[in-house]
């Protein structure tokens, strides 16, 4: 069986000072709206808050895992750390998901009975908000362009500010119209959209911890151009998951038309290791090569 590495992925510093700064900002802010919600009355500022502690999680995801990830493989740990972040994910959208349907069920009692809110406190402090994510958004644009890790903590803050706007408009309503229902519906519509990005996120990391195969790889055409090589019979027993966000692994048997030498299979390797990350992005390639050996040749096999 030959094993190759067509590394390809770089993996850059995750500026791990910017992601320290928009912690301690989304924790400061986080932490002003759970005081402020409590003082003012104001659900949509709590669920607010809610949604930047899941932002505060998020960014100590990705900056834990980028320390993990720098942490070499061992004889106990054989692929380090890379998992860590799908795991996270998974328990955070989870978490998130539970919250949200419990804020649901209190703005629906909460709008039944409208309470007075003291809505200067939630102006000031959506406000508070808005320019913290702000500065957050800006400080890891750049990187999010070539970082799926940064990108998400990237999109978790561009929302947040989005919803910090909401929590803002919803104050300037009480304030002058005295229309106090509109804080039960902004809970209500920022709950339901934290169950929205929570189930995508939990879609995501289930799929990716059982190893399916991601949601833009066909299989059959990885088959078909691997077929077309000249001494390939035929790929088949084929597997291809996310062990990590950057890092796409293929396990396979190739049946070969002729009995040839492994120096002649290396060379053959090198072209379907190149040939799959040019064209699918696949950068981890496993191949066992076989000649006239009786096995099944379907392209998925049961093992």
């Amino acid at each position: 069986m030959s094993h190759s590495h067509a590394h390809n992925h770089d993996h850059k510093d995750l500026k791990g000072r910017k992601l320290l700064i928009t912690i301690l900002l989304n924790t400061v802010i986080t932490v002003a709206q759970v005081i402020g919600g409590l003082v003012s009355g104001s659900l949509s500022l709590l669920s607010d808050a809610l949604h930047n502690f899941s932002d505060v999680l998020s960014l100590i995801v990705s900056y834990i895992a980028s320390k993990l990830s720098k942490q070499k493989a061992s004889i106990n740990r054989t692929f380090g750390y890379k998992r860590a972040e799908i795991l996270a994910a998974f328990v955070n959208a989870a978490t998130l998901i539970i919250v949200a349907v419990i804020l649901i069920k209190e703005a629906i009692e909460r709008f039944q009975d409208p309470q007075n809110i003291e809505s200067n406190l939630v102006i000031w402090l959506s406000l508070i908000a808005i320019a913290g994510n702000g500065y957050s958004v800006l400080l890891l644009k750049k990187d999010s362009d070539n970082n799926i890790n940064i990108k998400s903590a990237y999109l978790h803050l561009l929302t947040d500010m989005l919803a910090s706007v909401a929590v803002l408009i919803g104050g300037l309503l009480m304030k002058y119209f005295q229309l106090f229902w509109v804080d039960s519906l902004l809970t209500f519509l920022i709950a339901v959209y934290l169950i929205f990005v929570g189930y995508h996120l939990l879609k995501t990391s289930t799929k990716m911890l059982m190893l399916f195969t991601p949601e833009h790889i066909d299989i059959k055409a990885v088959v078909r151009v691997v077929n077309k090589l000249p001494k390939v019979n035929k790929l088949h027993h084929v597997h291809i998951w996310n062990l990590s966000d950057d890092e796409l692994h293929l396990e396979a048997h190739l049946d070969l038309k002729e009995d040839i030498s492994t120096s002649e299979f290396n060379d053959l390797l090198l072209e379907i290791e190149s040939l799959l990350h040019d064209e699918f992005n696949i950068n981890h390639v496993t191949i066992q090569p076989e000649f006239n050996k009786e096995d099944p040749k379907e392209v998925i096999v049961q093992d």
